[in-house]
Formats: structure tokens, sequence, C-alpha cells
């Protein structure tokens, strides 16, 4: 399909949850490849908009929608509104998205000379959340396993895909040397060495695979 006037909703970034009114549990991502994703899908004709957790690379202004966030919620709520508000063509969920929580938030600011115990509930899955309120959107989600060897990369990609509900999904790792799959439940589409090479792949994919 063209991509050319299609709408398309990113979420991108590092997201987190607050422990005290001062400290926050949060992830290694840098936002990096939905920045990169958000780039080729405008230049390739889509109206993007990117929701965007805490990330330094530079978005052109004007031609990307941007909305930021920080915390888990702001990016929960983000999503959520836009979808309500908005019809999507697409959705790509590359958010590194925070799986727990503190069971208590501490108002004010822990005592630093004392050890803790920090013990975590599990946050809800956002890309079951976009599933259910855009059943008819292309959704692409992610999953990251740091170090799995390929095999075992793909067959938890495709658990979580199953379980989600998605179309397409990004099967990553960093270690020990960067690789990313798209996959569908039956098909591997194309495999990239590079962040860069996986935004160009993807946009091929979602341009070249509607209606499998």
């Amino acid at each position: 399909m063209s991509l050319n006037n299609k709408r398309v909703l990113i979420t991108a970034g590092p997201t987190c949850v607050a422990i005290d009114s001062v400290r926050v549990i949060s992830n290694i991502a840098t936002g990096q490849t939905g920045i990169l994703l958000a780039k080729e899908l405008n230049q390739a004709g889509a109206k993007v908009t990117l929701v965007l957790g805490p990330a330094e690379e530079h978005v052109p202004k004007g031609k990307i929608s941007i909305i930021r966030f920080r915390f888990f919620e702001e990016l929960r709520q983000a999503v959520k509104k836009e979808l309500k508000q908005r019809y999507y063509d697409i959705i790509v969920h590359s958010a590194a998205v925070s799986d727990f929580k503190p069971k208590r938030f501490i108002k004010g600011k822990l005592e630093s000379e004392k050890s803790r115990v920090l013990e975590l509930s599990v946050l809800p899955k956002i890309v079951r959340e976009i599933r259910r309120a855009a059943p008819s959107a292309e959704l692409v989600m992610f999953k990251l396993e740091p170090c799995a060897v390929d095999a075992e990369l793909m067959r938890r990609a495709r658990n979580a895909l199953s379980e989600a509900g998605a179309d397409l999904i990004v099967a990553n790792r960093i270690s020990p040397r960067y690789r990313a799959y798209i996959l569908d439940k039956h098909t591997k589409y194309a495999q990239a060495n590079s962040r860069q090479a996986l935004a160009r792949g993807l946009v091929r994919v979602l341009r070249d695979c509607k209606g499998r």
C-alpha cells in the first residue's frame, strides 16, 4: 500500500515510574529507533504523530507532530487520548515501557542512609490497550531480548505477538551485536543489523505487505 497521507502513531523512548518525590525507575532506551522510524515514514508521505519520552535526538520541527511524556501513566494517557480523538492507519509501539512500579509511592524523599526493600507490582500492557482501542489499525510492537540467540528471540517475540494481538513484531537484541527481525506469526519479512536499516526495512514491509 502507499503510505502517502496515511496516519501513523509512533511511541518511542524510555518511561519512568516514581519511587518517591525525587527518585524514579527507568531504563536505558534512547528513543532513537522510534525517531528514525518517524523520519522514514514522514519521508514516505505519512502523517506522523510521535509520542516521545525523554530523548535528546533531534526531530524535524513542523513535519512530525510530537507529544512528550516522561512517566508511564503520561504515555498511557497520551496514547488513549490520541486513539480516542483520531483514527490511525498504522501504530508503531516502540517505546521501552516500564513493566513494574513500586507498590507504594513514598511522598517526600526516602532517607539515603537506610537499606530498603522495594516491592514491585506489574503494570498494564499498553500494547494490549492499543489493540482494544484501535482494532482495525496495523499494529507493530517491539520485543527486546538483550542477549537471546536468534531462534529463542523469534520464539519469544511470536509468543508476545499472539498475546497482544498485534500484526507485526520487531524482535531485537543488542548483544553481542545489534540485530532485529520483522516478523508476523508465520513469516520473517526482514533482518536488520542496525537501527537505521531496521527503520528502512519496516517502512518497506508496511508499504508492501498490507493484506498479508
